[in-house]
């Protein structure tokens, strides 16, 4: 099978590239390293991965033939979006567009790589497929809710035009490839551990996130390309941590002595994410496998063999995971974000 991957040279990219070249698979790598990089997929070049430059708002021309194409095409950590709004939302909007053109030129298979962030501060926990969820349409991560939201919305009307699309809700990942300096809270939370530095926890930690590790995930992107679900499907481990606790459980991985840092919490920060998987579980008999015990051990390995990346990223995270911070004083009690309305538990399907 030929399968077109955007995004292929990034964290979550290169990990489906090498999947997909290991079981025989010949890929094709379309990334145009905003955020991705080579060194992710050098070692899949001579074992059937092809790597195109290309910006994927502008038309997909491929030669040969094309069997599936994943969409994972999109900058996807806060300060990435942040840097990238424009481009966040062009390749969000007509990026999907062109890959689901290249896709039913094709008569191939299309996956977008969606993501919880639909669900925006969601009110309804855990969160299930039929929550419509909370979302800011003008705040500061609304570019990446809405390109997303926008890119699930194209992707179903193609799907009303027959094209063989399905939609995965992506939750935390992590694993190696993560880039040092993404401030993402597990890449974050290890450099600082790392390089001795104190650990950036926003408002008081209590706000909750599910991590799933990344050879999990990938699992379920391969399976749902090959299927035809349609989607959308929840796919993360439903395992459900403080943010306050993921930073004891770095420490103890590391054996670090950093202190933990208080910050206040960025708006539209969401205070819990759990995803319900029992729509996944049955479709593709998709489970998490690697408790999040082995995959920071994994992870943190990964990064203590990169001491001058793990160097650098610690300079740029100093007062704060993304530079959220910066400009404001690094003292460590700072009023935090007002608590939201009370979420609903888990029972019949509720729109907000």
């Amino acid at each position: 099978m030929r399968v077109v991957v955007t995004g292929g040279a990034g964290f979550l990219g290169s990990h489906l590239c090498e999947a997909l070249v290991r079981r025989g698979d010949t890929v094709v790598c379309a990334d145009d390293l905003s955020t991705g990089r080579l060194e992710n997929i050098e070692h899949l070049r001579h074992l059937g991965c092809e790597f195109v430059r290309a910006d994927v708002t502008m038309p997909l021309e491929l030669s040969g033939s094309v069997d599936a194409v994943a969409h994972l095409a999109s900058p996807a950590s806060p300060p990435d979006y942040l840097r990238l709004p424009l481009e966040t939302l062009a390749v969000g909007s007509r990026g999907t567009e062109n890959a689901l053109r290249l896709a039913t030129q094709h008569g191939a298979r299309f996956v977008l790589a969606s993501t919880s962030e639909v669900y925006g501060d969601p009110l309804v926990h855990p969160q299930h497929e039929e929550y419509w969820g909370n979302v800011n349409p003008i705040g500061p991560r609304s570019v990446y809710d809405e390109a997303k939201r926008y890119a699930e919305a194209v992707t179903t009307a193609y799907r009303g035009r027959r094209a063989n699309t399905g939609i995965l809700r992506i939750f935390n990942t992590y694993g190696p490839r993560m880039r040092p300096c993404d401030g993402r809270v597990v890449s974050s939370f290890i450099v600082q551990a790392l390089s001795g530095e104190p650990l950036t926890v926003y408002g008081s930690g209590d706000q909750t996130r599910s991590f799933c590790y990344v050879d999990d995930l990938v699992r379920g992107l391969v399976a749902m390309i090959d299927s035809a679900e349609a989607g959308p499907l929840n796919i993360g481990n439903p395992q459900e941590r403080t943010v306050r606790e993921l930073a004891q459980l770095v420490l103890e991985i590391t054996g670090s002595s950093s202190a933990i840092e208080f910050h206040r919490l960025p708006q539209n920060d969401p205070t819990r994410r759990r995803p319900v998987v029992t729509r996944v579980r049955e479709a593709l008999g998709w489970s998490p496998e690697v408790s999040i015990e082995e995959g920071l051990r994994r992870t943190v390995q990964w990064f203590a063999a990169r001491p001058d990346a793990v160097a650098a990223a610690a300079l740029l995270l100093r007062g704060g995971q993304s530079g959220a911070d910066r400009g404001r004083p690094a003292a460590d009690q700072l009023p935090v974000q007002a608590p939201p309305a009370p979420v609903a538990e888990q029972g019949a399907p509720a729109q907000v």
